[in-house]
């Protein structure tokens, strides 16, 4: 321990600020955590948290060794770094709290100590406070970790309304778009980025643009080795490819997300619950639903064009428009959009999903040909809307349908 303090002696002589060298260890910490697996293998990830956490302490003793010199030199921003140095752990820290509150009371204007502040309460899950710091720093300066930040908690923000909701979300993608404005080559930023996309798809607007743009910003990230090594990326990335009907990238995801976080039990939970769901729907397929050979046989001989409703006839009108509608069995479809083409079979079963979306079940047409269908690559029909089914020799209507929602998942690193 003396021959740190005479290190630290020496530098000082050399004619460098008490801040300068307290800024330089910082930059040391969070460079050793958001660079941890460029010099080394995912093996190591299980050490990672206790690494950063053994780094942690060997720079502490500086702030203790420096204190006097840099409250001196400016104490705000002693404050605000030791602040942040001990935010670099995962778990919330009331002494980081504690010094990031003084900071910003001796420094209102300073934009960085507002953001960890609001990063500090946000661990302990006071969002209204983590809004108020994230709010406060832009206040001063447009910046792009409290626009992110923003984009984040908005969208975790408890509302009383289904609007109130909606323009959470709207203001969470234009947050998130202008942090990326700020800083194109910033991961992190593209990372919410997608997020907010994806929670707009679900919430405001099952438009199929919204997800490719979504998948786009992932992609962004992902040439970025900060928001790479993050496993959050890769468990949100695997609900949205998940959505896509993309299982097997999905469960590729989820486990990478494993992979740089071995101790987090979401990412093989979600894993193990959509290789369930997708053992399911080829078990229920091949066997038709597992009904009983007479019972399938009864449904099979009930089916009827008639059934159709509205879109039985050979088209469908509606206003002054008019589409030519083809009857066709299940296996004439073709793999991607069916263009005027119509289908009409039994449901035979429903298979359950964990996230309740999508709904899927299987239907059988007149010649015994099952396949699954989801409302939102296994062999099945995807439904964009419901309000293009007939149920019972009915239109659906808007009325019953129910909006789904999305939550994306944000750990702090």
């Amino acid at each position: 321990m003396s021959g740190e303090k005479e290190t630290i002696n020496d530098t000082l002589q050399v004619d460098h600020k008490a801040i300068d060298v307290l800024s330089e260890k910082i930059d040391k910490l969070y460079i050793f955590r958001d660079h941890y697996f460029e010099k080394r293998s995912l093996e190591n990830a299980s050490q990672k948290s206790g690494d950063v956490e053994n780094e942690l302490k060997s720079i502490l003793h500086y702030f203790e060794d420096l204190k006097e010199n840099a409250e001196q030199e400016n104490k705000a921003a002693y404050l605000y770094m030791k602040g942040r140095a001990l935010n670099v752990l995962p778990q919330h820290s009331s002494e980081a709290e504690e010094v990031l509150s003084r900071a910003v009371k001796l420094d209102p204007k300073l934009v960085d100590a507002w953001n960890e502040l609001g990063e500090s309460y946000w661990k302990k899950d006071d969002i209204e406070e983590a809004k108020n710091c994230f709010n406060g720093a832009l206040i001063h300066s447009r910046n792009k970790v409290s626009l992110r930040n923003l984009s984040m908690v908005l969208r975790q923000e408890r509302v009383k309304s289904a609007q109130q909701r909606a323009e959470n979300i709207e203001k969470g993608v234009a947050y998130a778009k202008e942090a990326v404005q700020l800083d194109p080559n910033d991961g992190v930023s593209w990372a919410v980025l997608g997020n907010a996309y994806l929670s707009s798809f679900f919430t405001l607007s099952q438009n199929p643009q919204l997800l490719k743009s979504c998948m786009s910003a992932y992609q962004q990230a992902e040439k970025d080795i900060v928001a790479r090594s993050n496993p959050d990326l890769h468990y949100n990335k695997a609900i949205a490819l998940k959505y896509e009907e993309e299982y097997k990238l999905a469960l590729e995801s989820f486990s990478c997300a494993q992979s740089l976080d071995p101790t987090w039990d979401s990412p093989i939970q979600k894993e193990r619950l959509l290789i369930k769901y997708l053992d399911d729907i080829q078990d229920l397929v091949t066997n038709k639903g597992k009904l009983k050979g007479k019972r399938l046989q009864q449904m099979i001989e009930s089916i009827n064009s008639k059934q159709l409703g509205p879109y039985s006839g050979g088209s469908y009108s509606s206003g002054n428009e008019t589409v030519r509608l083809e009857p066709v069995c299940l296996k004439d479809l073709q793999a991607g959009v069916n263009h005027e083409k119509v289908v009409v079979g039994k449901v035979v079963c429903s298979i359950q999903d964990s996230d309740a979306v999508p709904f899927t079940f299987c239907l059988v047409d007149k010649d015994e040909y099952c396949l699954a269908v989801t409302e939102w690559q296994f062999e099945s029909i995807r439904v964009e809307s419901p309000v293009v089914l007939i149920v019972n020799g009915r239109k659906v209507g808007r009325n019953q349908l129910a909006s789904a929602q999305l939550s994306t998942f944000r750990r702090t690193e």
